[in-house]
């Protein structure tokens, strides 16, 4: 039997769900146009991304503007989803030390791993490494 307090986080619940199906429907109707590259520039990018992984959640408003941007800069980054992936969430905890999305994860080979928060500062970061001017 379901005590009060349940009741009253269904309709919550609901309207996540509504939500998030709406957002995605939305990314998915009007994605943002991407960077063309010639195939040797682009592979170039793609090698510096190897070290990047977006930890996420699929419906979550602020993973998908960052998702975006990715796109829009043809950026090919690993995904991992915090929601459907234990061991995603492990790491982001463990790693980052908050379980909170978007989470970039920066590993540049020379450097110990960076773990960058919030979808602006996230954004800020591709744009400042890999935006083409």
């Amino acid at each position: 039997m379901l005590n009060h307090s349940h009741w009253q986080e269904y309709p919550m619940t609901l309207i996540r769900l509504i939500l998030g199906k709406l957002i995605l429907f939305f990314n998915w109707a009007f994605p943002p146009k991407s960077i063309m590259r010639n195939a040797e520039q682009q592979a170039i990018i793609d090698t510096q991304t190897t070290g990047l992984t977006l930890y996420q959640y699929r419906a979550c408003p602020f993973c998908v503007k960052v998702r975006r941007q990715m796109k829009r800069q043809s950026l090919s980054i690993g995904l991992r989803d915090v929601k459907r992936d234990l061991g995603a969430k492990k790491e982001l905890l463990g790693g980052g030390g908050n379980l909170k999305v978007p989470c970039l994860r920066i590993e540049d080979g020379e450097a110990e791993v960076q773990w960058l928060y919030e979808s602006g500062k996230i954004i800020g970061y591709l744009e400042g490494r890999f935006l083409v001017r």
